[in-house]
């Protein structure tokens, strides 16, 4: 099974069965109106997928399918995974079992 990766030229390629997520920022205005500071925002919990893994490899030596893709919004673990930065943007590394939905629209 070969590795899905985004149309842009990300240079991350998650192993076995680790999702890349771009996470996606909540709001910082409230419903009535007022702005909130950083300071008490929410942690993000949703994220899009930018690229996966091959999936985890079972004990008979092939691999369990992933079911999350590409370009899926997911609802996350809030302290899962780990942040890192490449190219001057920021993307969350986790397993596949770190996400708990995929927010369809």
């Amino acid at each position: 099974m070969k590795v899905k990766e985004a149309p842009s030229k990300l240079k991350l390629r998650p192993l076995n069965d680790k999702v890349v997520l771009e996470v996606l920022e909540e709001e910082d205005k409230t419903a009535s109106g007022l702005y909130l500071p950083d300071t008490a925002k929410k942690k993000p919990q949703t994220g899009k997928v930018i690229a996966v893994g091959d999936g985890r490899l079972l004990e008979d030596g092939t691999r369990a399918p992933m079911t999350v893709k590409v370009g899926d919004r997911v609802l996350f673990s809030k302290y899962g995974g780990n942040e890192v930065t490449i190219d001057g943007k920021e993307y969350t590394i986790l397993d596949e079992d770190q996400i708990y939905a995929i927010i369809e629209s």
